[in-house]
């Protein structure tokens, strides 16, 4: 099968909808507003659909990768923005090296960990 793929968009559910619109154009993602309950955040060619809608267990359990061109920078950034002092629950956690790369993680204001990570050339 060839799937001769575009983009892969994930949907991500929010505890509370505007705090998380904020949050994520904080994080400097584009929105485009879909309607009153959905918009789409996108960053170059990528991006995700934030819902007004939250399940525990679901949030609980989302994690997104995001592959970034240098994790050391993109780390820096996000200290910069202070997201923790602005939002409740929201944490950051440095960058790991591992065999396969680098990552760091950003838990948003819903729960949902984000791990931004640079794949070790091969």
């Amino acid at each position: 099968m060839n799937h001769n793929a575009i983009s892969i968009r994930p949907f991500i559910g929010a505890a509370d909808y505007e705090l998380s619109r904020h949050f994520y154009r904080d994080l400097n993602f584009e929105e485009i507003e879909l309607s009153p309950n959905m918009c789409l955040f996108k960053t170059g060619e990528v991006g995700f659909y934030l819902q007004k809608a939250y399940v525990k267990e679901w949030i609980d359990n989302t994690m997104i990768f995001l592959e970034v061109d240098d994790v050391d920078r993109y780390w820096k950034e996000l200290l910069a923005l202070d997201l923790p002092a602005k939002y409740k629950g929201v944490r950051l956690t440095p960058v790991r090296r591992l065999e396969w790369g680098s990552e760091c993680f950003l838990h948003d204001p819903s729960g949902i960990l984000w791990h931004f990570g640079q794949f070790s050339p091969r």
